[in-house]
């Protein structure tokens, strides 16, 4: 139950065509059912809240969303981020991914990364704890830089197909990213949500085509506040100097096609982020060390 007055905004119609609804004036509103689905690569949810409007009276309403229409809207998602964090209050292990989907990587190697995908969510989901904890969100660059997947939990994330086309907007994608981490740690913030330090995560195998130099400002910026962790991920024929130069850390290659190997990782680490205390400090395994290393430098 919520204490005090909430505002909500939910919606009315037929997924695809829906509508601003109204905002809700009334003390308590409690999640009866959140039931998260999909259809033809488009992300539902069953929304079914009571609102207690006094007096013993109840009013009942069921919604209907289109998710990722829901969330690409910052009110929106506002709005319904305080029904997310009172069903789900753990601290949050935030990581946006940003993925080149350019032309150059056709092939086996956007084939790869599909199976990879796949690998990081059910490694994820694999942890009890990190599946509640790790939010999981995707932006990608090819052609047009696309808010692929906003935040969500592990146990919400649906890996999406993903495909090639275009040119290589990295520095817009990474911004993009950026502005994600900001929102959603203002988000954790007007909810009391604890969380860890957010990392943003990117792979590529070519080089901007777009302004990236501002952004390499920004990205050792938020380092240095620590504000986020950055980190950048070169398949072959990635241009090597300038992801040194965006990056703090040192950027490394990626052994062949080793996408599961790397998100393999990625889930162990956040899973290991997930079991300690939100500002300390996880010791990472090294990835280009032993059986299981997926890098060089």
């Amino acid at each position: 139950m919520f204490a005090g007055r909430f505002v909500a905004i939910f919606f009315t119609g037929q997924p695809g065509r829906l509508q601003r609804h109204s905002q809700w004036p009334w003390p308590s509103l409690r999640l009866v059912e959140f039931s998260p689905y999909c259809i033809r690569r488009h992300s539902y949810a069953r929304v079914v809240v009571q609102a207690d409007r006094g007096g013993g009276s109840f009013k009942v309403h069921q919604v209907q969303l289109l998710m990722n229409k829901f969330f690409a809207d910052s009110t929106f998602g506002g709005a319904f981020g305080a029904v997310e964090f009172a069903e789900n209050p753990e601290p949050r292990v935030p990581c946006v991914l940003i993925v080149d989907t350019s032309t150059s990587m056709h092939g086996p190697r956007i084939g790869e990364l599909n199976k990879g995908l796949k690998v990081y969510r059910d490694e994820l989901l694999s942890d009890a704890l990190a599946a509640k904890r790790v939010e999981v969100a995707m932006v990608t660059f090819g052609g047009r830089v696309t808010r692929k997947v906003d935040f969500v939990t592990a146990t919400n994330f649906q890996p999406p197909t993903l495909e090639v086309v275009g040119g290589t907007p990295m520095g817009a994608a990474i911004n993009t990213a950026l502005d994600m981490i900001e929102e959603r740690r203002k988000q954790y913030r007007e909810n009391g949500i604890a969380y860890y330090r957010p990392w943003a995560f990117l792979i590529t195998d070519g080089e901007p085509n777009d302004q990236w130099q501002p952004v390499a400002s920004r990205i050792h910026a938020g380092e240095r506040q620590k504000a986020f962790s950055f980190f950048a991920v070169g398949v072959k024929g990635a241009n090597m100097e300038v992801l040194e130069k965006l990056s703090a850390r040192k950027p490394l290659w990626l052994q062949g096609m080793k996408f599961a190997e790397l998100f393999r990782w990625l889930s162990s680490s956040q899973q290991a982020v997930s079991r300690s205390s939100p500002g300390d400090e996880v010791p990472l395994v090294d990835p280009t060390q032993g059986p299981h290393g997926w890098a060089f430098v």
